[in-house]
């Protein structure tokens, strides 16, 4: 990524943070990110800053792509985290063979793709292909994605096929043109609202070969650092949503503290309050060793990636994956102490800090953020198997 590209959209994105900041109630009545907001991200660059210079990106540099998602989750989370799945479509992609994805990208580089990871479809053998049923949960952006893809168990006569290495069973992911796909309205959540993470779901839909793909070992069809590893790519991305979400809860408790806010019944006002200042000074280091961490390991992947050092990228996975629960565990109890601390106002939708809270509890619950992940970095430093992969 040259400097040009970086500045102008790292300034894009500054210059329309306030913005999704102040309308940050309509997209969670709206439920999706509004047209006119996905037009202005798409101008900006968010869309392709992971897809790569030969097909009109940015190929941004992981350090890039990081402080534009946290920048964007600090304005807004559902803002945040509808771009990190959007600008992760490269990744994706880049998993089929080579002429498919040229001609994916063959009209512009702002494609969007969206689905689901969990393989909750069958795909069974056809001729050319694979016939695919299947119904995806948590499919963000799934509205205004130009592609839908689902994981899927591979079946031969309606049974299972066995998967490689002694696995259960064989997994592929399969890819549709939208307009293909039915988009299931079920997205009534905590937080998180307005990413448009509704159900998808086909019934009987073909699929060529050259539109499948193996999510978990394939092997990228693209040159680049930057597309080695994409499910690691993924656990930073959304450690970066995460930090943001957190450092916006701490923008938010310094303005409503700037206004000399008390607590009904408190001799003094919050801002003066020895053992607030304790809480809010460890919620602020939180978030800087949250945010440090993962910009480390992104660093970390990125230089394994460029020596072509496969091992070194192997040995990097159980710490990643392990980073997601920490990081989360680390940015929630960071909003916790500003919704405590914000009093009854904060019980009111309109709060910016009760938002805060409802999204980050809601990235709680993603399977990558799940506690058992920590498991791999012990079992790292004990030399013993990492039984939780990816």
């Amino acid at each position: 990524m040259d400097d040009q590209d970086r500045t102008r959209l790292t300034r894009a994105v500054r210059e329309l943070a306030p913005e999704l900041a102040r309308r940050a109630e309509e997209i969670e009545a709206a439920r999706e990110l509004p047209a006119d907001l996905l037009d202005r991200l798409r101008d900006a660059g968010c869309f392709r800053m992971f897809v790569p210079r030969s097909h009109g990106g940015y190929e941004a540099d992981p350090r890039t792509g990081l402080a534009v998602l946290e920048a964007l989750a600090r304005a807004d989370g559902s803002t945040g985290w509808t771009v990190m799945i959007g600008s992760e479509t490269p990744h994706l992609l880049a998993m089929l063979p080579r002429d498919r994805f040229d001609k994916v990208y063959a009209h512009g580089p702002d494609v969007v793709v969206a689905g689901g990871f969990a393989p909750q479809g069958r795909a069974e053998l056809a001729d050319g292909g694979f016939q695919v049923t299947g119904r995806w949960a948590f499919a963000s952006g799934s509205r205004h994605a130009d592609w839908i893809f689902g994981n899927c168990v591979l079946t031969g006569d309606g049974q299972p096929l066995p998967g490689p290495g002694g696995q259960p069973v064989e997994l592929r992911s399969m890819l549709f043109p939208a307009e293909r796909v039915t988009v299931v309205d079920t997205w009534h959540a905590l937080g998180l609202r307005g990413t448009g993470s509704h159900d998808v779901a086909v019934d009987s839909v073909f699929c060529p070969a050259e539109l499948s793909f193996d999510l978990f070992a394939g092997t990228p069809c693209v040159p680049g650092p930057g597309f080695v590893a994409p499910l690691a790519q993924f656990v930073l991305h959304l450690g970066a949503v995460a930090v943001g979400i957190a450092q916006g809860a701490l923008d938010d408790m310094v303005a409503l503290l700037d206004g000399g806010r008390q607590r009904l019944y408190a001799r003094q006002s919050l801002a003066d309050s020895p053992a607030f200042r304790v809480q809010l000074g460890r919620a602020d280091l939180d978030v800087r060793a949250a945010r440090a961490l993962v910009r480390s390991l992104a660093d970390d992947l990125h230089e394994a990636a460029r020596a072509g050092d496969p091992a070194a990228i192997a040995a990097l996975h159980p710490r990643i994956s392990a980073s997601l629960p920490w990081v989360t565990e680390a940015a929630t109890h960071a909003v916790d102490v500003c919704y405590r601390a914000a009093g009854g106002g904060a019980a009111r939708d309109s709060s910016p800090v009760q938002r805060r809270f409802r999204d980050v509890h809601t990235l709680s619950q993603h399977a990558a953020a799940a506690e058992g992940w920590l498991g791999n970095n012990g079992a790292l430093l004990l030399g013993r198997p990492v039984e939780l992969a990816y």
